[in-house]
């Protein structure tokens, strides 16, 4: 009896089911991971006592390292691009520390603000990133785009006066995080920007988090200076502590390692409407689980903040 061949449409429908399957999984893995250390790192700060957030960014960047390394010398999950000179080892250097300081005023923030409030000053992003842009490249917008740009802003000074939560430090923090956020990004591509020393971002994480725990050490014993005694004394009183932050910083390498992942398996225009979504849940969850307090106004800001995001990615798209 002849063996019935396949047929090439029932090969391509199933090959096309995996793909989507895939791609889901990778998106929910996404999700789970950025939202995850999120409300985590919000929790370990405000919550839990473990109010140290530069030792708790050195812990994120260990792990970074640790697992960089293992996953691209050992699971060889993409090529492993070696640095090939003193000078593009300093532009590496110069954005680790940018990067630092990024992630270090984000953390700082989430100590004095809600979840939700921190998620809308974050979306303002793009306005920052167009700023300097235009100031350290002379790359210039179309007026539509710029004008998109409005409503970014003007949302998180609404969302700001109807926040019942606001703090000026914890403010100043989460706009300067997120400053350094978009200078990075535009600075990222000012000094790789020779191709044969263009990296990807996870070769970049591989080198960039061993620079970060070496500046954040010191920087945590300085300005954080009894933070070893207090998470000795809370990983004695709370044997889950250890737990707690190990899975932490695992999830913030995951959610760089899926970031990775989503970027080089969707396209760019989904991966920006994922990224405006992944905001909002974010807020959502955040809002379900701290029960902090919500206004009208805050939740109008920052709905003006995300369509004005969206306006400003289909206007960029439109004028290429």
């Amino acid at each position: 009896m002849k063996s019935k061949n396949p047929n090439p449409n029932e090969i391509q429908k199933m090959s096309a089911k995996k793909d989507a399957v895939f791609i889901t999984s990778l998106i929910i893995l996404w999700y789970s991971t950025n939202i995850g250390v999120l409300l985590l790192n919000k929790y370990l700060l405000s919550n839990y006592g473990l109010a140290y957030p530069i030792f708790l960014t050195m812990c994120h960047m260990s792990a970074c390292a640790v697992l960089s390394y293992v996953s691209i010398i050992f699971l060889k999950i993409v090529p492993v691009q070696k640095i090939k000179s003193r000078s593009q080892f300093l532009r590496i250097a110069t954005l680790s520390v940018v990067f630092c300081g990024s992630v270090v005023g984000g953390n700082i923030s989430l100590k004095y603000l809600p979840v939700s409030f921190n998620q809308a000053v974050g979306a303002t992003t793009p306005f920052f990133t167009a700023v300097f842009a235009y100031m350290m490249t002379r790359k210039r917008e179309a007026w539509a785009t710029y004008t998109c740009l409005v409503p970014v802003v003007a949302g998180v000074v609404v969302a700001s006066g109807g926040e019942p939560s606001f703090h000026l430090y914890g403010f100043i923090m989460c706009i300067s995080a997120t400053a350094a956020r978009a200078f990075k990004s535009v600075l990222q591509g000012v000094l790789l920007s020779n191709e044969g020393e263009k990296l990807n971002s996870m070769n970049l994480m591989l080198y960039m988090a061993p620079i970060a725990v070496v500046a954040l050490l010191p920087a945590a014993l300085v300005m954080e200076p009894n933070v070893f005694d207090v998470v000795l004394a809370l990983g004695a009183q709370h044997k889950f502590m250890w737990l707690l932050l190990l899975v932490n910083s695992t999830m913030a390498y995951a959610a760089n390692l899926c970031n990775f992942l989503v970027t080089k398996h969707t396209s760019a225009l989904t991966l920006q409407v994922l990224g405006n979504a992944k905001g909002a849940v974010a807020v959502v969850i955040s809002i379900l689980i701290f029960r902090n307090p919500v206004t009208f106004i805050g939740i109008a800001g920052y709905t003006m903040t995300v369509m004005g995001v969206v306006a400003y990615g289909e206007s960029k798209r439109r004028f290429k």
